[in-house]
């Protein structure tokens, strides 16, 4: 199975709407990772049967699913993606992950992975770039911002 793409990013999830729709009508899907928050209340029953151990416990209706699942020791980055992001050409995580930081810089997207040259993308050619095996590596010959 291939693994999503990771960007950085600080914004709240309102801010990425162009993103994620110039990634749908590309046919990606993108998810939202919230690392290191504090886990919102949830409905009683699946508190009370996450606590008691179940695997997991979930609700449906009104549009969504939520879905609790006890945590028994550290966060693994590589077992989240899996579990929940699979078919994800992208994921967006909100906390700290080693992974190239992504801004909005007007309608355009200021990406700058670790160690490498910052770029300026527009919504158009960062939806593009999803679909390639290595997308934050510049091409020889692009300027970075």
């Amino acid at each position: 199975m291939k693994s999503p793409h990771l960007l950085r990013v600080a914004d709240s999830p309102d801010r990425f709407v162009p993103l994620i729709e110039a990634a749908r009508a590309l046919g990606l899907r993108i998810g939202w990772l919230e690392l290191g928050g504090e886990a919102h209340p949830v409905p009683p029953a699946l508190e009370m049967a996450a606590g008691l151990g179940v695997l997991r416990a979930v609700e449906v209706g009104e549009g969504r699913t939520v879905a609790v699942k006890p945590l028994r020791g550290a966060t693994v980055l590589k077992d989240l993606l899996r579990e929940h992001f699979r078919g994800c050409a992208l994921v967006l995580v909100r906390g700290d992950v080693d992974a190239p930081t992504l801004d909005a810089e007007g309608d355009d997207w200021r990406l700058a992975p670790p160690g490498a040259a910052t770029r300026l993308l527009s919504t158009a050619k960062l939806a593009g770039l999803l679909r390639k095996p290595h997308p934050w590596e510049a091409p020889a010959g692009e300027t970075p911002a």
